[in-house]
């Protein structure tokens, strides 16, 4: 017999998988970039290729920019908590422009060309028990109206076929943003800043999130994840902001 628990998550990703179809069939796609028609996912191919960071060469563990795709020397000196990162592209344009628009103008249609765009990179990835979107707080979320953190989480479950919590997963408190402070003031910004309510039932979660700058977020949140009984934490993120 199917727990209520199980049925409404079947309901939940049938959902999914039915507005991503319309989405893609119902609807006449034009490239964000080029308008160009020929872009059932929102990005035509030629665009896609010439996309900032879309080749590049990365840190398998925090995505850092890196010749040879070797592990840089952060991650080798200091380890962090997340296994590893996957990100798109590099944090400039047009991506930086495309993103900046879903988050502050409420652009909300280019969460599916930017999520799918993700879901391409992560779809030979390890399959995770569990997709958790970067919550907002409160304040935050009442501000901007919706979580565009969430918008993609939920594109790339549709692609993935992925389990995804929405609510468990919870900014403990509001905090100044990320963006608006120097690096080395992110870290301790964002301490204590999340809380997981209830059982965590998954080994592998993936964390879903617009943009990473230092990790401080993504580390914070997977250190959460991991005190609430996940074993392994990853990031995917669009776009990837590259010290160098």
């Amino acid at each position: 017999m199917i727990s209520a628990g199980s049925r409404k998550s079947i309901l939940a990703r049938a959902a999914d998988t039915t507005r991503t179809l319309v989405q893609r069939f119902a609807l006449p796609q034009r490239c964000l970039f080029c308008r160009g028609a020929d872009a059932p996912d929102g990005i035509c191919l030629r665009c896609r290729g010439d996309l900032p960071g879309w080749n590049a060469q990365r840190c398998p563990v925090c995505a850092e920019l890196s010749p040879g795709a070797q592990r840089c020397g952060r991650c080798l000196q200091d380890p962090p908590e997340l296994s590893r990162v996957v990100t798109a592209v590099s944090y400039r344009f047009p991506a930086d422009a495309a993103i900046r628009r879903l988050k502050y103008a409420g652009a909300l249609r280019l969460a599916r060309p930017l999520g799918a765009l993700l879901a391409e990179r992560v779809a030979l990835e390890p399959a995770p028990d569990l997709i958790v979107p970067m919550p907002l707080s409160p304040e935050r979320l009442r501000g901007r109206g919706f979580n565009q953190a969430l918008e993609l989480a939920r594109v790339i479950g549709g692609e993935l076929g992925a389990r995804l919590d929405v609510q468990r997963c919870v900014r403990a408190r509001d905090t100044p943003p990320q963006a608006s402070l120097p690096w080395d003031e992110r870290q301790r910004n964002v301490r204590g800043a999340f809380a997981w309510r209830g059982p965590l039932d998954a080994s592998r979660v993936a964390v879903v999130d617009d943009v990473m700058t230092t990790g401080a977020t993504l580390e914070e949140l997977a250190r959460t994840l991991k005190r609430a009984g996940a074993r392994e934490i990853v990031g995917w993120v669009v776009a990837r902001t590259e010290s160098r």
